[in-house]
């Protein structure tokens, strides 16, 4: 296939392993991209690519659809806040917290570390941040500092009227969050990111793992070890746990925090669990909430007009999925599945009716990054929860289901409260 050299493209520039993120969102980049720069077609716009570094950072923008906003995962935060009150004592005024959110996107990660510091009473004089990203249409904009309503989610939104000034084009970061924060351009395989080698206390890298192939994995894990201090914290998303744990990493305990640190030498290995059985799951049509654009098949520019798809609203959509996978008709409900994601937002359910039917037709690997992206969306999705654990307990990491299991179990305490 022609899209196979813009796949091959994006693995050794970014090492983006096109399946995390799914072909048809690269497709869709890539017929973006061909309108923009009117491409008559792939090998003229392949020809373009190459000439073009301006260009080769619009498609990696183009594949990279920033999904954040201001304290997501908020437990991490108030873990941020314990632990940094702890630590600031130990440097004994010698020198500044230091912290990296990497990738940073829009700058809503390393902002929220600033406001979480500052609301906890710390002097803006105590820490620093720096955020890294590789797009820098969204570093430009996290420096600009002001934010759409995308960006305020959940219930709890006291720290807008505390640190944001409203206007007409959204909601603009005061000066005293922005001036502790430094936001630039960078790659987390830049070899000059060596320089920063020991620099920092906590390091948030967060849902950035489960998109690159399994060397790529390790060699960025090399690179979050080097940055932060042996003594320090690393954040990482709630469906990448497993990951480190298996290159030498231990959760430090605090609930949903997903904070890690270096494994001791001579710690013993973890004991071995009973052999995990695997759930029954009854698939259900309750709503996910969106959250990425969808993703639009490829169509070489200029193309003809697509044919109009038979369009269902989305509830009816999904109780479709959800009575084909109950019926056990595989191949509907994968075409429903796939129906769905491009016509609506991704929805955690739908990756994980997906992650389903691949686990039942024996993939293990692709329902294990379908389970990913379903609690990449929806960190506390139950059924995601226990069938990942079921994968990683028969692939040997026992650590790692255990966690997943005990997630799922505090998940279920909750809802039944």
């Amino acid at each position: 296939m022609s899209e196979q050299r813009f796949f091959r493209y994006l693995q050794e520039r970014i090492g983006l392993d096109v399946e995390s993120v799914g072909v048809p969102m690269v497709e869709r980049a890539l017929r973006q991209r061909c309108v923009a720069l009117n491409a008559a077609d792939l090998d003229d716009y392949w020809v373009r690519l190459q000439q073009s570094p301006d260009e080769q950072l619009a498609l990696i923008e183009a594949v990279i659809v920033p999904e954040t906003w201001f304290f997501r995962y908020p437990e991490s935060f108030t873990a941020l806040v314990g632990l940094a009150q702890k630590r600031l004592p130990e440097l004994a005024g010698e020198r500044p917290l230091r912290l990296l959110s990497l990738p940073c996107s829009t700058g809503e990660e390393p902002y929220s570390l600033a406001m979480a510091l500052l609301d906890a009473g710390m002097n803006p004089a105590a820490f620093r941040i720096d955020g890294i990203d590789i797009s820098p249409s969204s570093v430009a904009k996290g420096i600009q500092g002001v934010y759409g309503r995308n960006s305020f989610r959940g219930a709890e939104l006291g720290f807008r009227q505390r640190h944001f000034q409203e206007g007409e084009d959204g909601h603009t970061l005061d000066e005293q969050v922005r001036q502790p924060v430094n936001l630039e351009v960078g790659n987390v395989l830049d070899p000059a990111l060596a320089a920063r080698n020991g620099l920092y206390d906590f390091v948030f890298c967060r849902n950035l793992l489960i998109y690159f192939d399994v060397p790529t994995q390790q060699r960025v894990f090399e690179v979050l070890k080097r940055l932060t201090q042996p003594q320090g914290v690393l954040f990482i998303g709630p469906a990448e746990g497993s990951l480190l744990a298996r290159l030498g990493m231990r959760p430090l305990g605090i609930a949903q925090s997903f904070a890690y640190v270096r494994q001791p030498a001579d710690v013993p290995a973890v004991p071995v669990l009973p052999p995990l059985q695997r759930p029954t799951t009854v698939v259900s049509s309750r709503p996910r909430p969106p959250s990425v654009p969808p993703a639009r098949p490829l169509r070489v520019v200029p193309p003809a007009a697509p044919a109009a798809e038979p369009r269902e609203s989305e509830s009816e959509l999904l109780a479709s999925i959800a009575r084909q996978a109950n019926a056990g008709d595989s191949a509907q409900a994968r075409a429903s599945c796939q129906r769905y994601l491009r016509q609506f937002a991704p929805k955690a359910q739908v990756y994980f009716w997906l992650g389903l039917l691949c686990d039942t037709e024996g993939d293990a690997q692709q329902a294990l990054n379908l389970y990913r992206k379903a609690l990449y969306l929806e960190p506390q999705h139950p059924e995601a929860l226990l069938h990942l654990a079921t994968l990683l307990a028969a692939q040997g990491d026992e650590a790692g289901a255990r966690r997943l299991q005990e997630r799922a179990a505090r998940v279920g305490r909750e809802s039944e409260r």
